[in-house]
């Protein structure tokens, strides 16, 4: 389950696209009768715009995407944003999958109608239920017991007759009907914990976020011989599998002392072309030049279309109770950057949107925006942390405006008292 951070972001930006889809799920409740069409229209556009604009080709997943009704998975105070594509806390530290990583992991996984696959993390169960009719079997498991029972009495609800579902610590995976043709964790451990690796079967594929809690790789694994050939997807942001997962965690992270990784861009060892601790990196490319305020290397985000995403995203742990500002510092340049002529107020700026315990939204601050086109220049402020801070993810972008933004050398760390 990724971190409603992870594209929440998007939404942000768009406001006309998201008041747009904010009327049609009220119309759509303002009148019963239409109301199945009504959300119909709203998952197809969402599908359209945000699964197969996104690069999903596989005809039965966009298939089983369109047919999955995601607003019956979404808590019913959020619904009206069931439909746009971002994360959405579901309760106990947990988010519903946006559409278009549910999308892109079962595509991945190459579901085939008969296999049977174990999904580890059930959260809402929207993941198991745009699987179940692509498979023979859904085994999905949930260490959350309020989630876990909410879960299959929605799946019972809408009468899902191939997944099974069990409250359990996901880390054990479910030995008694192993073993499995595929397997799809959505939520991130240190290291791929063993009994799903014994539960795999020869041949099989396993699609996973392994990491540290706030750098962590989407992997492929692919079982040969007894061993996992691994292939790496792309730089992402799961919420931490927990129970005994959590329990054997090792690297741990220090909220009372945040700061960037790879601020300057000059490590790339993970994925070609990506900054090392940099995820969902959009329309944007490493440039190297003696000329750049650090090291040799930056990054450019670029978009001849406006409106379309050129950004790149970066978690780290905060405790607003202990740290009440940070001190953000970044070396930016532009090239003829124009807002949209739509929406003006879109410009590119550096964000931080803070979350708190449980994954909600609370605030935002950033430094910009910049248009134009103008030379490497610094910006520098100190930003408030609200108390309830526990989470900060870094947006750095062209927020649907079009043209290039470089950044280099981004900074953050506790403000000095």
């Amino acid at each position: 389950m990724p971190y409603l951070s992870s594209v929440r972001c998007q939404c942000i930006w768009l406001p006309t696209a998201c008041a747009i889809l904010s009327s049609l799920f009220i119309a759509a409740l303002a009148r019963p009768a239409a109301a199945a069409d009504r959300m119909a229209d709203l998952r197809n556009q969402m599908v359209d715009e945000a699964v197969v604009a996104a690069g999903v080709k596989n005809p039965r997943v966009i298939a089983a995407m369109r047919a999955t009704p995601r607003h019956e998975f979404v808590p019913e105070a959020d619904r009206k944003q069931a439909y746009y594509d971002m994360a959405i806390p579901i309760g106990h530290g947990q988010t519903i999958s946006p559409p278009f990583v549910v999308a892109s992991m079962t595509e991945r996984l190459d579901p085939q109608p008969t296999d049977r696959v174990l999904e580890i993390g059930t959260g809402s169960g929207y993941q198991s239920a745009v699987l179940s009719p692509l498979v023979k079997e859904v085994y999905t498991i949930e260490i959350q017991e309020p989630l876990g029972i909410r879960a299959r009495q929605t799946l019972n609800r809408l009468n899902y007759k191939n997944i099974n579902t069990k409250i359990g610590d996901g880390f054990q995976g479910w030995p008694e009907k192993a073993p499995f043709d595929k397997i799809i964790v959505t939520c991130s451990p240190e290291n791929i914990p063993q009994p799903l690796v014994d539960q795999l079967r020869e041949g099989g594929r396993m699609i996973v976020p392994v990491g540290q809690r706030f750098q962590q790789v989407l992997y492929l694994f692919h079982k040969v011989r007894g061993k996992l050939k691994r292939e790496a997807l792309e730089a992402t942001m799961f919420v931490p599998m927990t129970g005994t997962a959590e329990s054997l965690r090792r690297v741990q992270y220090d909220a009372e002392h945040p700061a960037i990784v790879n601020g300057g861009m000059e490590r790339s060892t993970l994925i070609a072309g990506v900054p090392d601790g940099w995820y969902y990196v959009r329309r944007g490319r490493l440039e190297q030049s003696d000329r750049a305020p650090e090291g040799r290397q930056f990054l450019t985000c670029a978009s001849r279309e406006s409106g379309k995403f050129a950004q790149a995203l970066q978690a780290f742990g905060v405790d607003g109770r202990k740290v009440r500002e940070l001190d953000v510092s970044v070396w930016v340049r532009g090239r003829d950057i124009r807002p949209p002529l739509l929406h003006p107020t879109q410009r590119p700026r550096l964000i931080l949107n803070y979350y708190d315990e449980n994954r909600a939204p609370i605030d935002s601050e950033g430094l910009g925006p910049w248009t134009g086109t103008f030379d490497w220049v610094e910006k520098h402020d100190r930003l408030p942390v609200p108390k309830e801070a526990r989470v900060a993810v870094l947006y750095i972008g062209l927020a649907g405006a079009t043209g290039e933004i470089s950044f280099d050398d981004i900074r953050v760390v506790p403000a000095a008292k």
